[in-house]
């Protein structure tokens, strides 16, 4: 026998004495394995949780807990040694890695990335999803060592998921800020932001540590167009830093420059929590009748069901809806969505049938409910797009992997790693279960080749601009010179603009010049005319598609524009889009694409023309427009709220003048606590799982 030729679903098939024989020999092996294998050799790590599976199933193999504890200590995985039978060297390997306030104990690699950490040295960690990556953050928060942090994290929805754990685990201490309008009152705080509301706080003086997740995200090679803003904010993040912890899965290596400003420790390591099952699916005829069956087998539950795009998931979630069956858990979400947007949502009748949808285009506080529920079990299967393999922790016990391709592009081996590491979670689902629908991509080496750690004479125009002078060289402050001067804009504006990009901004100059020349009224002050709006929005759509904002045509943005902000209530705009709506059925979400564009980048390049109206010698101030356009044209507190979890349906009942988001949140919650009657037990209970 050998570790990584052990025959599972045959030991599952075992009973009694024959069972009790076979998991003695395979625990022999692995203990004679720990001798000669990898101290992170996965078929050798996979044997604990498989068989940790196995003893919590079978009567017969209770009096095998103690040496199954032996076995989990000698590999690292400490979490898995049982205090109440351990013997006692293993019962003190697993109280010096509890931490008590965390409520758990740490693994063995796990304490020796903290140490490392510990110790003052910069980390770069790659490891498996599984690993445990988020709660080294906080570990070091709860060392006391670290009292101004900052962690950049690439979704809002990863924001919320890191917001409510660090309050409800530190907010005594630590003040937590998402927001620009949010300002620390304590010596203590933790910023929580996105690389693009990072890069232009003025707030964040000297930082004790840099958190970034996902840090692959960095290499522009990965195909993200935020990939420069995100080198750009950890640049200025890194200045003003005695220390950093990058965090990502799967990396084989990252590229350094000879020169590069930055040392750091590399740790490298395949070291996982959990098992995983593989059953291809790839010669199945009939791939569509195995997926239904599959997703609704109860033993599979939770189960993510990976798909290629947010038109592809709605799709696939009408047609695995069946026509008479409703779930518990997703009733009362269905008619809450029902009555909060309106009835002709088709993804209103897959949620009640127990099928949630997680992509890009859900709103915020209604993904957020969804993945709660999801692992809760109250709604067993949650299609996705690639959104959610982007660090949001889920309990899922299978993944099932039905398209191969990404926005029309087939996936690599590291996104397809990263998709089949969602199956199986600790102290949950021992062991996993991937469904492959098709073949997997070639194993390949994956490098981190970023412009933060390269040759920055080299680095592109975006990220170049901010450097700062001490970082500088003769030849990079001649080439910002040469964009500034073509662009328009000082060194300063560059930079606030830079997420557009500097091509974009030196061809936005030209085009203004030549609308205002032709008389294109863009020269407006604070609270323009629907013409003044349509204006603008033809300029960009020349730069960004209408389509990119969920909206056919630049008449139909402005359009969307007006009645968002004439709108008396969000309920309101949701109705009135939902009962107007002409469209492709499986599109009528693409209002909520629009209201993503309308949070950043919409407006971030009416402020662009803005600027190069200016600078044509018009005389533009959208300033008043610009300020509440990111909000939805709402209160601050409610757009707050919304990126918590708290659907603005339920909190614009409730605002009072000069309400903010802490007085606003305190409310909701106290009534929600009082079981008030102007709430319905489904939004009580949502208001206290989301302020925590």
């Amino acid at each position: 026998m050998s570790i990584a030729n052990i025959d599972w679903p045959a030991v599952r098939r075992l009973r009694g004495i024959e069972l009790k024989g076979e998991v003695f020999s395979i625990i022999s092996e692995a203990s004679r394995a720990v001798q000669t294998l990898q101290a992170d050799d996965p078929d050798l790590l996979a044997v604990v949780p498989r068989l940790a599976e196995l003893i919590d199933e079978r009567p017969e193999l209770q009096g095998y807990r103690e040496i199954h504890s032996s076995l989990a200590r000698a590999v690292g995985l400490w979490n898995y040694i049982d205090q109440e039978i351990a013997d006692k060297r293993d019962r003190f390997i697993a109280a010096s890695s509890n931490v008590e306030r965390l409520g758990l104990s740490l693994h063995r690699e796990q304490v020796a990335a903290l140490n490392s950490l510990l110790s003052g040295r910069n980390l770069i960690l790659s490891a498996p999803t599984s690993f445990g990556k988020s709660i080294l953050v906080d570990a070091l928060i709860l060392s006391g060592k670290f009292n101004r942090v900052a962690i950049v994290l690439p979704t809002i929805a990863l924001l919320d998921e890191f917001r409510r754990r660090i309050t409800k685990r530190f907010g005594d201490e630590y003040d937590v800020l998402m927001h620009h309008s949010e300002k620390a009152t304590r010596q203590k705080v933790v910023y929580l932001g996105t690389q693009e509301r990072l890069i232009n706080r003025t707030d964040l003086g000297s930082l004790d540590i840099v958190v970034v997740d996902e840090f692959y995200k960095l290499d522009p090679s990965r195909r993200d167009d935020r990939s420069i803003t995100l080198n750009a904010a950890v640049y200025r993040l890194l200045s003003h830093a005695r220390q950093f912890f990058f965090l990502g899965p799967n990396i084989d290596n990252v590229t350094l420059a000879s020169d590069t400003r930055w040392r750091f420790e590399f740790l490298r390591t395949r070291f996982s929590t959990v098992a995983v099952d593989t059953i291809n699916l790839g010669s199945v005829p009939d791939k569509d009748q195995r997926l239904k069956k599959e997703a609704f087998e109860p033993k599979n539950w939770p189960a993510l069901i990976f798909v290629s795009a947010p038109d592809r998931a709605n799709a696939l979630a009408a047609e695995l809806t069946p026509a008479d069956s409703d779930l518990d858990g997703g009733r009362d979400l269905a008619s809450w969505m029902g009555e909060n947007f309106g009835t002709r949502w088709p993804l209103i009748k897959a949620v009640a049938a127990g099928i949630g949808v997680h992509h890009g285009r859900i709103p915020k506080a209604l993904a957020s409910k969804f993945i709660r529920l999801f692992n809760d079990g109250d709604l067993p299967v949650l299609l996705c797009t690639s959104t959610l393999i982007e660090g949001v922790n889920t309990a899922a016990k299978s993944v099932m992997i039905y398209d191969k391709k990404i926005d029309g592009r087939p996936y690599d081996f590291f996104t397809f790693s990263n998709i089949r590491g969602r199956a199986g979670r600790l102290g949950q689902h021992h062991v996993g279960q991937v469904y492959l629908f098709h073949k997997p991509p070639e194993e390949a080496d994956v490098d981190v080749d970023a412009p933060l750690f390269g040759d920055w004479e080299e680095a592109p125009d975006d990220y170049v601009i901010h450097i700062e002078e001490q970082d500088s060289s003769p030849a990079i402050d001649s080439r910002v010179e040469e964009l500034s001067s073509r662009s328009g804009l000082s060194i300063d504006s560059l930079r606030r603009f830079s997420s557009i990009g500097v091509d974009v901004l030196i061809e936005l100059r030209g085009m203004v010049a030549a609308r205002l020349r032709r008389g294109v009224p863009l020269s407006w002050q604070n609270w323009p005319e629907y013409k003044d709006v349509e204006a603008v929005c033809e300029v960009i759509s020349h730069f960004k598609k209408p389509q990119d904002m969920g909206r056919g045509s630049y008449k139909q943005v402005a359009k969307y524009l007006a009645e968002l902000r004439s709108a008396p209530t969000l309920k309101a705009f949701f109705h009135w889009h939902f009962q107007n709506y002409k469209g492709d059925e499986e599109r009528v979400d693409g209002v909520f694409k629009f209201l993503r564009a309308v949070e950043y980048s919409l407006p971030e390049f009416f402020a662009a023309v803005e600027a190069m109206t200016n600078v044509a010698g018009g005389s533009a101030n959208y300033g008043l427009y610009l300020a509440q356009m990111p909000r939805w044209f709402r209160a601050d507190a409610l757009k707050m709220l919304e990126e918590q979890g708290v659907p603005m349906q339920i909190s614009e009942r409730f605002l009072a003048k000069d309400d903010t988001v802490k007085s606003l949140g305190e409310r909701l919650t106290r009534l929600a606590a009082a079981q008030s009657a102007s709430l319905t037990s489904f939004e009580r209970e949502w208001i206290l799982q989301a302020l925590p």
